[in-house]
């Protein structure tokens, strides 16, 4: 990752006076309150406390409604007109006059909360319709048309990754002074890094090409690949993808055979349209496999998608295994029948 210029500049002066600028600090102060209570862990209850099935159809927990609420608040004033939300079944009207429409996970990751892994929000943001009202279909628009994006994420400390279509930028947040500062700008994805994310435990439901590419980067110096790989997987996107935008590297989180996973499971609206921004902005690609995730027009609020996004020598490979057909898997033993992870 790349470091252009950092000094420490507060976020909102960096950010300056416009009207995207202003989404862009209330998503800031958005995540204060939340990472500070996730810092809390339980001293004030549960926060991975299950509550029931939320509108995606995912586990909703206590904090991913403490999170969702800290979104809406912070967002109205902020010339939004519609927010749209995993943990709500349809959008909210904030603002009549608002410009802008932005949707968003509020909490990435939180069934990794009783374990004190890191966690994180991703936010998009599109421009409303010009004619007045709000409809669940306004915020159906391909990602290419995204007016900024961003990825907050909760670890030791907390950084968000954001773009308002002008390069790829880090802010850490100085809890001492309760602001956000500027400490990376314009960062690229570093190329030629031996290292991919994937759920190894689902190798028995992948598309071929994945589990041909995965087979090819485990056979190390010996395979196609000519190198020693490392596998990592947080499940947590946003930290996968802080990773992978410090490190370089691939994400994989593709479709598979079992129930529900057909198309996905990632949503593209508000998790894999932002990373796909942030991740050109930064120099990287982004895509289903085959397809840019910024070139594929939602068809409800909570569509999933695969994902794949990294450096760009990594996702334009994969997408070959896609396009042409490569099949490692036939001629490695590693995940044959008998294989060293088919056990």
């Amino acid at each position: 990752m790349t470091n252009k210029g950092a000094t420490g500049q507060p976020l909102a002066d960096f950010l300056g006076r416009s009207e995207l600028a202003a989404v862009i600090a209330a998503v800031a102060e958005a995540a204060k309150p939340i990472a500070d209570r996730i810092a809390r862990g339980a001293l004030e209850g549960d926060p991975g406390a299950a509550l029931g099935d939320g509108a995606s159809g995912d586990v909703q927990r206590a904090l991913d409604v403490f999170t969702d609420e800290q979104f809406e608040r912070a967002l109205r004033g902020a010339r939004v007109r519609g927010f749209a939300s995993e943990e709500r079944a349809g959008p909210v009207e904030l603002d009549a006059d608002g410009k802008f429409l932005v949707s968003v996970d509020p909490l990435d990751g939180s069934s990794n909360l009783d374990v004190n892994l890191t966690v994180g929000s991703i936010v998009s943001v599109l421009d409303a319709p010009e004619r007045p009202g709000l409809e669940a279909h306004d915020f159906l628009q391909p990602g290419h048309c995204q007016r900024a994006a961003a990825v907050i994420v909760y670890g030791p400390h907390v950084d968000m990754l954001f773009t308002s279509g002008a390069g790829a930028h880090v802010a850490t947040y100085d809890r001492a002074a309760g602001e956000f500062r500027m400490v990376k700008r314009h960062i690229q994805i570093p190329e030629g890094k031996a290292e991919f994310a994937i759920n190894a435990s689902n190798e028995r439901h992948w598309p071929d090409p994945v589990r041909a590419y995965v087979a090819d980067c485990l056979m190390g110096e010996s395979g196609p690949r000519g190198k020693e790989f490392n596998m990592r997987w947080i499940a947590s996107l946003c930290a996968d993808a802080l990773r992978i935008f410090t490190r370089g590297g691939v994400y994989l989180y593709p479709d598979d055979s079992r129930a529900g996973y057909a198309r996905g499971r990632l949503r593209l609206l508000y998790e894999a349209n932002p990373i796909a921004l942030l991740t050109e902005q930064a120099g990287g690609l982004a895509t289903d496999g085959v397809n840019r995730i910024l070139d594929i027009t939602p068809g409800d609020l909570h569509q999933r998608t695969p994902l794949i996004f990294g450096s760009t020598d990594k996702v334009d490979l994969i997408r070959s295994y896609f396009v042409e057909g490569h099949s490692s898997a036939s001629r490695s033993p590693l995940f044959g029948k008998r294989g060293l992870l088919r056990g």
